[in-house]
């Protein structure tokens, strides 16, 4: 565990480096302060459309800062020749799977941090109140969420060439999953075979990340979700998330790193 945290830690510090995050972060409250300073026709429902930009923009930053970050792990350390040396070192190539994979999710969980607590001052500022129990479950569906991303991101990686290909295909997979993927049941039932059975078999395959999209429930002050639930939802995407894990271990176990 050791050798894992340590990998994880040079991946936060490698976050805090790079200007991806801040340039995101500054967008996101730019945009929405402006929006903030918007009266229109005085109405005070108005904070509804103002959260729903807000979390868009912090939905849209966090898959960007994931898969970007994730995309460029392995490739660079093998461009830089670092991968040798860190293998060489008491170090199995599992361990540095799980450190690349913990070290990205941890630093997505501090920029979901950061953007919800500004998400919940700007909305405070309007609605002056503050439903925690709201955030955290919003928060942390989120953040499992991205752990599944991360986890397909990382595997990618090691599949694709390059860290442009992976990250364009994984956007890819990601939007249409959002989109799309939650109306392929649907979808299937308007097909004839064998077209059918292989939209249903990709329906149930596919991880659905709208599961994970409480937005609607924070925008509309809805109730919370029973906790029972939630810990499905989190059972749910943990499953998910040692899938690609595990695919990710058994590629890097099998592919030359020189």
């Amino acid at each position: 565990m050791k050798n894992i945290f340590a990998v994880a830690g040079v991946v936060i510090r490698e976050l805090y480096r790079r200007k991806d995050f801040y340039v995101l972060f500054i967008v996101t409250i730019l945009i929405c302060l402006v929006m903030a300073s918007v009266n229109i026709f005085n109405d005070d429902k108005i904070v509804r459309y103002l959260k729903e930009i807000c979390l868009l923009l912090i939905w849209i930053s966090s898959l960007v800062i994931a898969i970007t970050t994730t995309a460029r792990q392995i490739p660079a350390e093998r461009e830089n020749r670092t991968l040798l040396p860190l293998l060489a070192k008491p170090l199995t190539r599992n361990q540095l799977i799980f450190g690349k994979f913990l070290g990205c999710w941890l630093a997505c969980g501090l920029v979901l941090i950061c953007f919800y607590t500004f998400f919940g001052a700007l909305a405070a500022s309007r609605e002056h109140q503050w439903p925690l129990p709201d955030y955290f479950q919003a928060a942390t569906l989120h953040w499992f969420m991205l752990g599944i991303i991360v986890a397909m991101a990382l595997l990618g990686s090691l599949v694709f060439a390059a860290p442009s290909s992976n990250s364009t295909i994984c956007f890819v997979v990601v939007g249409g999953i959002l989109l799309v993927g939650r109306h392929l049941d649907q979808v299937a039932l308007t097909l004839s075979e064998p077209s059918r059975g292989i939209a249903l078999a990709i329906y149930y395959a596919i991880p659905h990340l709208e599961f994970f999209d409480t937005r609607d429930l924070v925008i509309h002050n809805w109730p919370l979700i029973h906790w029972e639930y939630f810990g499905l939802a989190i059972l749910y995407a943990l499953v998910y998330t040692a899938v690609f894990l595990a695919g990710a271990c058994l590629v890097f176990r099998r592919k030359a790193v020189n």
